[in-house]
C-alpha cells in the first residue's frame, strides 16, 4: 500500500462511514450498537455478518471475513487498494495527489483501457451498420420481433456485416494492433490468412457491465448458419460468471424482485413492456457468481425460463444455487407459450404481471416436477415419491420453516400431515437428509468453518477486544500485560499498535487493519477485535473476568519465558524475575 501517505489513507477511511458503504451491498438491520446481515462472502441463512459503527469494522462470525471499509470493497469488488482509496476519496471529497503508477500497473491499466475502447468502437460500428442499407436484414429482423426504434437504441442493438473481415479492417484503420485485437475476443488472427471477424452477418447485442461499459457481444445469425447464437469468449474485461445481461439497467429498478430470463430477446421484450427488472445469464449456465451478483440488488428472484424441457431443467439447476446464496425464489409459468417474448406478444404486459403475481413457490415447483417421475396410482411408486418429498423437506434447517413446509406440502400433494411429519423426523434422526454442499468462501481467504481457537488464543483475543470496547481499561491492562506477552508475532504487532493508540487516547482498530497488506492478516486482525464476549453481566463482572484473562495470558507468557531462560545468565534470570514481579501486581 505504498501509493499514498498513511495519513492521507487514514483521512479517507475516517471520513467514510462503513455502515453507509456496506449497506449498499448488504441489507443491514440495527441490533444493539451494531448492524447485522447475511454475509456476502459465504452462503448463509442466518445473519452472522456484523458491522460496527464504533470500530468502523465488519466481521463475520461464520466464515471469519473481516476488516475495514477498504478491505470490504477490495474483497467484494475484486478491486485493488489504490482503486478503493480513489473511489472512497471521491465519495468523501478528499483531494488526492496525482500519483505515479508502477510500470506493471500502467501496463495493465493501459491494456484494459484499450480493450474497453475496442469494444466501444465495435459497438458504435455495429450500431451504425444496423441503420445502414447493409443492415436492413437485421433491422427488419428486430422490427419483426416487434422491437421499437427506441428499444433498439436503448440496448445499442446493431449488425455485423456479411464480410468476414469487415470489423477487423475497421479496427485496424483506428490504429489497433493485431495482438490487442486478438485479446479483445472480436477477431481471429492467422499468420498466413491475416485477421477475420468472430461475428459476421449477425444481429448484435452489446453486453455491458453494471457501469454501462461495453465488455462483449452476443450475436444471432441472420439466415442459415450455426451456431444460432454466438457470444464473446472470456477476456481480461469479460467474465461471464460475474456479469448479467441488462443488469446495468435493472439494477436501478424500483420493483421488489429481479426477473431472471434465459435469452437476450426475452429480456429486451420484457423491458419494452415495462418490466425493467429483467436480466439474463450470458450464454452460459447460471452460476453461484451470478446469484451473488444478484444478491447485491435484490432478495427475490423470479425465474421466467422457457416452458419446455430444457427450460425446466435450467430452472431446477438454478433454484438450489439461488437458495444457497440466501435468495428467495419463485417460478413464473409461461404456458401455453414458450418464453416471455412469445407471451408478451400474445397476451401483453398486464397478463404477464398476473403471472408474476401468481408465481409458484420454487420448492413446490421442484416437488411438482419430481412427482412427474412417479406413478401416483401405484402404491410402491407413490411411497417412493413421498419418501423423496420427506428427504427434500429436511433441507429446511430451521424448525419453524420446515414445519410450515410440511403442512403446506402435505395439503398440496394430498399426503397425511402426521405421517409426513413422522417420516421427516425419522429421516432426520437417521441423518438421511439431502447432502449439504460445503459452503465455500466466495472470495479468497474466507474460511467458513473456523477452527475453535485454543484457550490461550481466546484470552488474547478477548483482551484486545475489551481494550477496544473499553479503552479506559488500558492502564490496568498495560501495567501487567505487555505486547511481548502475546504468543503470536501478529498479535504482538497489533497489541503494540493498539497500546500506542491508547497512550495517545485514540483506540482506532480500523486504522490498524490498514497497516497490514496481506488479506489473511487483515482478517486475523479483525478477529482480534471481535472476540465473543462471554455471557455474564458485562458491567458488574468485568473486573473478575478481566483478572482471569490477564492471569491466563501472564501465566502462559511466564511459562514460555521460563523454558527459554538461561539460569547461568544473570541478565536473563533478572528479566524473568522482573516479569514474574509485574505479573503479580
Amino acid at each position: 500500500m505504498p501509493f499514498y501517505p498513511d495519513d492521507l489513507i487514514e483521512e479517507v477511511r475516517s471520513r467514510t462511514d462503513i455502515v453507509d458503504v456496506i449497506s449498499q451491498y448488504v441489507r443491514l438491520q440495527k441490533r444493539g450498537s451494531n448492524y447485522v446481515g447475511l454475509c456476502p462472502f459465504h452462503n448463509e441463512k442466518t445473519g452472522s455478518f456484523s458491522v460496527s459503527p464504533s470500530k468502523q469494522m465488519y466481521y463475520c462470525f461464520g466464515c471469519g471475513a473481516g476488516g475495514n471499509v477498504m478491505s470490504f470493497l477490495m474483497n467484494y469488488e475484486n478491486a485493488s487498494f489504490p482503486e478503493v482509496v480513489e473511489e472512497l476519496a471521491e465519495r468523501a471529497g478528499v483531494q488526492l495527489p496525482k500519483r505515479e503508477a508502477t510500470p506493471e500497473e500502467r501496463k495493465r491499466s493501459d491494456r484494459k483501457s484499450k480493450l474497453l475502447e475496442i469494444q466501444k468502437e465495435a459497438a458504435k460500428y455495429f450500431y451504425a451498420l444496423l441503420r445502414n442499407p447493409r443492415g436492413k436484414f437485421a433491422y427488419d429482423y428486430f422490427r419483426g420481433r416487434k422491437l421499437s426504434d427506441e428499444t433498439m437504441r436503448k440496448f445499442g442493438l446493431g449488425y455485423s456485416d456479411k464480410y468476414q473481415d469487415d470489423l477487423y479492417k475497421y479496427l485496424k484503420s483506428k490504429g489497433y494492433e493485431d495482438e490487442l485485437l486478438k485479446d479483445s475476443g472480436l477477431v481471429f488472427i492467422d499468420e498466413k490468412k491475416g485477421g477475420s471477424d468472430k461475428f459476421w452477418n449477425r444481429a448484435m447485442f452489446p453486453i455491458m457491465d453494471v457501469r454501462g461499459k461495453v465488455i462483449g457481444f452476443g450475436g444471432r445469425v441472420m439466415g442459415e448458419g450455426e451456431p444460432k447464437y454466438l457470444n464473446s469468449p472470456e477476456t481480461p474485461i469479460f467474465d461471464k460468471s460475474r456479469n448479467l445481461y441488462a443488469l446495468n439497467i435493472a439494477r436501478s429498478t424500483k420493483k421488489p424482485q429481479m426477473l431472471l430470463c434465459e435469452g437476450y430477446m426475452d429480456v429486451i421484450a420484457l423491458h419494452q413492456a415495462g418490466f425493467d427488472n429483467a436480466v439474463a445469464s450470458l450464454g452460459t449456465a447460471f452460476t453461484p457468481g451470478h446469484a451473488n451478483l444478484l444478491k447485491r440488488y435484490t432478495k427475490e428472484i423470479y425465474l421466467t425460463f422457457d416452458s419446455d424441457g430444457a427450460g425446466v431443467k435450467a430452472a431446477l439447476r438454478a433454484i438450489p444455487i439461488l437458495k444457497e446464496a440466501g435468495l428467495t425464489c419463485k417460478v413464473i409459468h409461461m404456458e401455453p407459450y414458450k418464453d416471455p417474448d412469445e407471451f408478451i406478444k400474445a397476451l401483453g404486459a398486464e397478463e404477464y404481471q398476473k403471472r408474476i403475481d401468481h408465481a409458484e413457490n420454487s420448492f413446490f415447483f421442484e416437488i411438482r416436477i419430481l412427482q412427474k417421475n412417479y406413478d401416483m396410482d401405484d402404491p410402491e411408486s407413490k411411497t417412493a415419491f413421498q419418501n423423496e418429498v420427506a428427504r427434500k423437506l429436511l433441507g429446511f434447517s430451521e424448525g419453524l420453516e420446515r414445519e410450515n413446509y410440511i403442512v403446506a406440502t402435505a395439503e398440496r400433494f394430498h399426503i397425511s400431515i402426521e405421517l409426513l411429519r413422522k417420516l421427516v423426523n425419522q429421516m432426520g434422526m437417521k441423518g438421511d437428509g439431502p447432502e449439504t454442499k460445503s459452503e465455500q468462501g466466495l472470495k479468497s481467504g474466507t474460511n467458513h468453518k473456523n477452527k475453535r481457537p485454543s484457550g490461550r488464543i481466546q484470552a488474547q483475543q478477548l483482551l484486545l477486544t475489551w481494550l477496544v470496547d473499553k479503552p479506559q481499561l488500558y492502564q490496568k491492562i498495560s501495567a501487567r500485560v505487555r505486547p511481548e506477552d502475546f504468543s503470536e508475532e501478529l498479535y504482538q504487532k497489533v497489541a503494540a499498535l493498539l497500546y500506542e493508540q491508547c497512550e495517545n487516547g485514540n483506540a482506532n482498530p480500523a486504522q490498524i487493519i490498514s497497516l497490514f497488506e496481506d488479506e489473511n492478516e487483515q482478517r486475523e486482525v479483525a478477529a482480534l477485535f471481535h472476540a465473543r464476549i462471554p455471557s455474564f453481566d458485562y458491567e458488574r463482572d468485568i473486573d473478575k473476568a478481566l483478572e482471569d484473562v490477564i492471569g491466563r495470558i501472564t501465566r502462559d507468557s511466564l511459562g514460555v519465558k521460563k523454558e527459554q531462560v538461561d539460569v547461568t545468565n544473570l541478565e536473563d534470570l533478572q528479566q524473568y524475575i522482573n516479569a514474574v514481579s509485574v505479573s503479580k501486581r
